[in-house]
């Protein structure tokens, strides 16, 4: 581990040197690249120093508590020793941590589909409300987000939504959210005041860049259309909506949010390599399906992952077997309770993984 943290600490100070340099700045790409590196590797580094630190500070104090004559010194000394090193123990566990292997997806962007499954216009209604809620924390985490294409119904949800989220770590954040999302409450629709439940699927694509999924021209039939929608003034009337239909794999793309024909076209292709590198990724999953794999759910679109129940204010991922009672607060965006202990929990996983 030693060796490890004094080569990524070689490189830090290799990216800290390069960071001056006018030639590299200039170039926008590489300087934001190696930025990007800098400040992944700035925490490890860090607790890094803060360990040789205490380290040195333990041999000078055990040092003083060996060779000190008086018997109060020597005391206090052997004291401070023994803190230190309980101080170095601990930041030696933070530092295993650090060093696990990420995951090589966790910079990028992704790119979210939200589709109404079983209960009908309540599901479509809900399918809106995650939507929603996604929106608002990618907001409140400093990430951004646009929408790619949606089909909305008379009462406002959606019978199906994909959108992108850009930003540092968007993946490392959203993760988690792939997977079947079950909602419990009283529908708008409903006069008697019947509990009913409804699901809803969430898939969680990263973004990836067209030298990483090389599509042939030849390969891509494209048609041009009229928005569709619930309607309203905000709808788009001219045929500037593209659909994309990949002819090898048959996936079908749509994107009709930009009055652009142009930019609908781009946005449809980076959904569409979205799609075709996450069946790239669960090729290679299947794999190496026999393979220790340290993963909270994150694959499965058929896994149950989470409930929302209305009536008991209550959110419950049945992953970690994780209930928090502020329903509200988290559909207005306040996910990171939640985020975080699947964060924490996939953490321990590849720890224990590691030890195996």
């Amino acid at each position: 581990m030693l060796d490890t943290l004094k080569a990524l600490e070689a490189r830090f100070l290799q990216l800290e040197a390069q960071s001056t340099d006018p030639k590299l700045l200039a170039d926008g790409q590489a300087a934001a690249s190696l930025m990007k590196e800098y400040r992944r590797l700035e925490p490890t580094v860090l607790k890094f120093r803060e360990w040789q630190r205490l380290q040195k500070e333990a041999a000078e104090a055990r040092l003083l508590a060996d060779t000190e004559e008086d018997t109060a010194l020597s005391e206090l000394a052997a004291a401070e020793y023994r803190s230190c090193l309980a101080e170095c123990e601990r930041l030696e566990q933070e530092l295993r941590v650090l060093l696990i292997p990420r995951d090589p997806n966790d910079d990028r962007n992704v790119i979210v589909e939200i589709r109404a499954g079983a209960g009908g216009e309540e599901a479509a209604l809900f399918a809106a409300v995650l939507y929603r809620m996604y929106a608002m924390y990618a907001e409140s985490v400093g990430l951004r987000t646009a929408r790619l294409d949606a089909n909305e119904t008379e009462l406002g949800g959606f019978r199906e939504i994909s959108f992108s989220i850009e930003g540092d770590g968007a993946y490392s954040r959203f993760k988690f959210e792939s997977g079947v999302h079950r909602v419990q409450r009283v529908p708008v629709t409903e006069s008697q005041g019947r509990i009913q439940t409804s699901t809803v699927t969430v898939a969680v694509l990263p973004e990836v860049e067209e030298v990483e999924i090389e599509i042939s021209p030849a390969d891509i039939k494209m048609e041009s259309c009229k928005s569709s929608g619930a309607g309203g003034q905000h709808i788009n009337k001219t045929e500037s909506a593209v659909r994309l239909t990949h002819l090898p794999t048959g996936i079908v793309v749509e994107c009709q949010e930009e009055r652009s024909q142009f930019k609908n076209r781009d946005k449809a292709m980076k959904l569409l390599r979205a799609k075709l590198y996450d069946i790239k990724l669960r090729e290679q999953n299947e794999q190496i399906a026999g393979e220790r794999r340290a993963q909270v759910g994150t694959g499965d679109r058929s896994e149950r992952i989470r409930t929302y129940n209305y009536p008991q204010n209550r959110v419950t991922d049945h992953r970690i077997g994780l209930s928090l009672y502020h329903l509200e607060k988290m559909l207005n965006g306040d996910l990171d309770e939640l985020i975080n202990a699947l964060l924490t929990e996939e953490t321990a996983a590849k720890v224990k993984n590691e030890n195996v």
